[in-house]
């Protein structure tokens, strides 16, 4: 909760993406993912608390800008994010974001971040711990299907928190593959580069999808994927943008983070508005259990959601107490007399 009124109400803490990186170097990678964790897993646990609704989309053929608001009565948080899968042609990133967090009571912000960093680590602390409650028990080995710039941030994850050491990469692309191999070098892992996806999933018990193409692609089939496997599908995150095949869908159990959202953008979109899944926060909170038997298929149909922002956003916030990484920004008018904002105006004038 956000309590008393600065004097310096008008300045906003803001994290660059420079200062994002000093933090998180700061922290730890492995730190910072388990840490971040625990905050979405606390917010996860509280929420009903969260005014929720699907994200605010703007769709063109090329890509999508949304806005992810969401509040807790005491805290409003929302991020800015994009999604264009044809930037990487351009050698622009595919996902970027930046996000406010503001003060219910009087509506002023507190704090500024960037928020393209912050999405792939929040992306992949909530698949690691939605894992936690899905996966196989003594899971160490996972299939990467999609070695772009979310791969090894999903890889240090789930080994920071689920003990995955073991890695079967797999891209279209060789280049992305030997990008994530070089990446990962020296961090803990066994790696094995494969040349399909097929070969990828051979003895993995968890599975991870994150591939970039905007279509309706089937990256898995249903004759990969074996019982007792976990599935995080993290690709399928728009209109018309699919990773598996529907038979897939049809004898896994599904968990989704807000089926109104998931079932606009996540792989259930390739199924009726009715079919049944189960929200991952009742998982959490123990209200429903996860993983039942060592021969369920379960799947994690992350689209990602604004509380999950709101938790990175409190977490950073909370983790820059002390430390010199953020500006300052003189963000809003501050006049002596609210009521005399024009005033404001002129008196800059007669002081420039």
């Amino acid at each position: 909760m956000i309590t008393a009124v600065r004097k310096d109400i008008n300045i906003v803490p803001f994290v660059s993406v420079d200062n994002m990186m000093k933090l998180v170097l700061d922290i730890g990678i492995e730190t910072f993912l388990k840490e971040l964790a625990i905050f979405i897993e606390e917010d996860f646990k509280r929420w009903e608390k969260f005014d929720k609704a699907p994200r605010v989309a703007s769709h063109s053929k090329e890509g999508v800008i949304e806005l992810m608001p969401t509040s807790d009565g005491d805290v409003y948080g929302f991020k800015y994010v994009n999604g264009h899968p044809k930037n990487t042609r351009d050698g622009l990133q595919t996902v970027t974001g930046f996000g406010v967090l503001s003060n219910v009571d009087n509506g002023y912000p507190v704090l500024l971040s960037e928020m393209t960093i912050l999405t792939a680590l929040r992306t992949a602390a909530t698949s690691a711990l939605a894992a936690r409650y899905l996966a196989p028990a003594g899971a160490e080995c996972m299939a990467i299907i999609g070695n772009g710039a979310q791969s090894e941030f999903q890889a240090t994850a789930f080994k920071a928190i689920l003990g995955i050491t073991k890695l079967r990469l797999f891209d279209i692309d060789p280049a992305a593959t030997n990008k994530c191999c070089k990446n990962l070098e020296g961090k803990g892992f066994q790696i094995t580069r494969c040349a399909s996806a097929e070969e990828a999933v051979l003895g993995a018990q968890i599975i991870t999808t994150v591939t970039a193409d905007k279509q309706c692609a089937t990256i898995l089939t249903d004759n990969m994927v074996g019982s007792g496997i976990h599935i995080n599908a993290v690709g399928g995150d728009c209109p018309g943008k699919t990773e598996l095949h529907k038979d897939i869908l049809l004898r896994s159990e599904i968990f989704v983070e807000y089926p109104p959202q998931t079932r606009i953008e996540g792989e259930i979109q390739q199924l009726p508005e009715d079919y049944p899944v189960t929200e991952l926060w009742n998982v959490i909170t123990g209200n429903i259990e996860g993983r039942r038997n060592k021969l369920q298929t379960t799947l994690f149909d992350s689209v990602g959601f604004a509380t999950e922002d709101f938790s990175a956003l409190r977490y950073v916030r909370e983790k820059l107490s002390g430390t010199a990484f953020f500006d300052n920004l003189d963000m809003l008018a501050d006049p002596d007399d609210p009521r005399d904002l024009f005033g404001m105006v002129l008196r800059a004038e007669k002081a420039a």
